[in-house]
């Protein structure tokens, strides 16, 4: 008997962690990194999440702004956080800080969203789990009476007494008197905590294998679930919305557009920080750029398909969205699906599949989470303690916290707490994270070749330009905001370009024509080219894809915009919401993020205690405008003659390569 126990552990967890040449952990294979990283994207929000967002903005129309953000927001986005955790071997504050000490705070962000997020994303399971216990009654509790059952016997929800708002201000805050624990809701916590403990306790080795498990066999139950749903009676009904209907009017509208945006922005899990935790154990030299569209790409896939489910139950119910107010995810969730499988045949069958796919895709989005923090604190202590103590402890402080959210007033803070984070925090750590890094990254080189003032000014027009934009968008109108951003930017652009010195580096090939396009070149485009240059000695070395040129110029000049004006569109919000003590809440947690990516820009030195202290040092550099960072220190033996040899580090390369 022991015998067999000993080696049902060894396959559930590794007796040893494979290890990179730098002496870190390592994926046991590829396959199992891309299938953790899936997880965090894949989750229950692609099941429930985007099928809503689909079936409120219905129709072929849909797929334009959705594939645009695909290509112009996620993937772009994903191969930053991909590439930098691969190459500079850390967590998302240690990787920030090898890119410059001042992005430390954009890193300890991401951290902070991860951990205010898992807190509560738990609490989604506990309702899925509430769900799964009753899917073994016959017939099933919730049959036609399934919001009676949702809020009554799920959420056990008290409503609150409302708040006033008058012309003259908020007369009266919203009052919740349902404070007490739902004891169900402890124990369903306690055990999706201890099962997210289970897939990340020894670090990536059983990570790997806890990922085939809960990434692997969902895939699997969706299809059956897909299958079924499809072949409903009138399913075609809700497939034919889907899929073969088109609304040109909708086109036009900004709701369409910011909605599709959101839902790649929020599918793909960018900003969490668990992709640059999970690549820094990854080969150094693996294929990030690859890897990081594989991702993007299978979960983009995975929830486009999956969506026929939901709306061949769509179909099966005669709902559209004339005769039905707008969903939400819970709706889809927690009221359509029930409602759909308590009329179907082997209904309990059905049930039970539907929750426990929705619960292993939960556990799948959680571990990574809990991971980023896991990460962060054995990147700063290194080995002076061990892994499976920090996970115990983090696992047992996150369910104390989460208990605020297995109360009666539990569904309403969860919606306070989420709306900001997603709609501003995590927005804001997005777009810090790309118009940062191709800023600051060896600032000193551009300092050197064109002078601190004309830098200063014409990264002032460029963040001024974005501030002042929106404001004015949202108090005048749209156009008059595009306008003065644009202008301002122009006439930073312009001002430092006259201020600017001429350059001595050269630059790609067009911008060497005269002097002003060379100075604009750097001013513009030269930290985040070379940001892509050092980080393709790496993960584009031998056969691996390169970040390609276009690459630097779309993160700063068209992702990062767009994630602004997204981001200043939460603000509007809050002043319908400001009575409601769950949605203030919620308001001060998220800014607390934004604090902390903005006090490091100016006070660096104040997060010294989130860096690994050997590496307190790695965002420092010396002005080599040009020469690549393996050079710089001292991975050649002679710069300047491996730079004169090497078609990767000479100037003619540069010249020759397309802007």
């Amino acid at each position: 008997m022991s015998a067999i126990l000993t080696k049902l552990r060894n396959v559930l967890v590794p007796a040893e962690t494979k290890k990179s040449d730098d002496g870190r952990d390592q994926w046991p294979s590829r396959t199992a990194f891309l299938l953790a990283s899936l997880g965090g994207a894949v989750g229950q929000g692609n099941i429930i999440r985007y099928p809503s967002q689909v079936f409120n903005n219905v129709g072929l129309q849909w797929f334009i702004p959705y594939l645009m953000a695909i290509f112009l927001l996620a993937i772009p986005t994903l191969i930053l956080e991909v590439a930098i955790g691969q190459a500079y071997r850390g967590g998302a504050v240690a990787a920030y800080n090898n890119m410059n000490r001042r992005l430390r705070g954009v890193g300890l962000a991401s951290i902070m969203v991860s951990a205010v997020v898992v807190v509560y994303f738990v609490i989604i399971l506990v309702w899925i789990m509430t769900y799964f216990r009753h899917s073994f009654t016959s017939p099933l509790p919730w049959t036609d009476r399934t919001e009676e059952f949702y809020y009554t016997q799920v959420l056990r929800q008290v409503d609150p007494t409302p708040g006033v708002i008058s012309p003259n201000g908020v007369e009266s805050f919203f009052s919740y008197s349902g404070m007490g624990l739902i004891g169900e809701a402890v124990g369903w916590s306690a055990f999706i905590w201890f099962c997210v403990y289970l897939c990340m306790f020894n670090g990536v080795g059983i990570t790997g294998r806890a990922a085939y498990f809960t990434m692997a066999l969902p895939i699997f139950m969706t299809i059956i679930l897909l299958g079924r749903c499809c072949s409903l009676e009138n399913a075609g009904r809700g497939i034919k919305l889907y899929f073969a209907t088109w609304d040109s009017d909708s086109i036009a509208s900004g709701q369409l557009w910011q909605t599709a945006t959101g839902q790649v922005f929020f599918s793909t899990g960018v900003g969490f920080g668990y992709y640059i935790a999970y690549a820094s154990y990854n080969s150094k030299w693996a294929n990030a750029v690859q890897d990081a569209t594989i991702i993007v790409c299978s979960n983009c896939l995975f929830e486009t398909i999956a969506a026929f489910a939901v709306f061949g139950v769509v179909g099966y119910l005669d709902i559209n969205p004339s005769n039905t107010p707008r969903l939400g995810a819970f709706e889809i969730g927690f009221l359509t699906y029930p409602a759909a499988i308590a009329a179907m045949p082997g209904a309990n069958f059905w049930a039970v599949l539907f929750f426990l796919t929705l619960m292993l895709l939960g556990i799948s989005s959680t571990y990574p989470m809990l991971d980023v923090i896991v990460t962060a604190i054995m990147d700063r202590y290194h080995h002076k303690v061990a892994r499976p103590l920090v996970a115990a402890v983090l696992v047992v402080v996150a369910f104390l916290i989460s208990l605020m959210y297995c109360t009666q007033f539990g569904y309403y803070l969860l919606d306070g707490v989420d709306r900001w984070i997603n709609n501003l925090a995590l927005v804001f750590v997005v777009w810090s994270e790309l118009s940062l890094s191709t800023t600051v990254y060896r600032f000193k080189d551009v300092f050197t070749e064109t002078g601190k003032p004309a830098w200063t000014i014409y990264n002032g027009g460029y963040f001024l330009g974005q501030i002042l934009g929106v404001a004015v968008g949202h108090s005048v109108s749209g156009g008059a905001g595009a306008g003065l951003g644009i202008g301002i930017y122009v006439l930073g652009a312009v001002i430092s370009v006259f201020l600017c010195k001429t350059p001595s580096a050269p630059a790609p090939r067009f911008w060497n024509n005269n002097a002003y396009l060379k100075r604009f070149w750097f001013l513009a485009f030269y930290s985040g080219n070379q940001l892509r240059r050092d980080l393709n000695v790496i993960v584009g070395s031998g056969k691996n894809w390169n970040i390609p040129v276009f690459w630097s110029p779309l993160i700063r000049y068209v992702s990062a915009p767009i994630l602004f004006i997204v981001y200043s569109l939460a603000y509007p919000e809050f002043w319908t919401l400001r009575n409601d003590p769950v949605y203030v809440f919620g308001f001060i947690l998220a800014h607390f993020c934004l604090i902390f990516a903005v006090v490091a820009l100016v006070l660096p030195r104040y997060y010294d205690v989130f860096v690994p202290m050997h590496r307190l040092d790695d965002g420092k550099r010396i002005a080599a405008p040009g020469v690549l960072e393996n050079l710089i220190v001292g991975q050649a033996e002679d710069a300047a003659e491996a730079g004169s040899r090497s078609p990767k580090s000479s100037d003619d390369e540069l010249k020759g390569e397309k802007p």
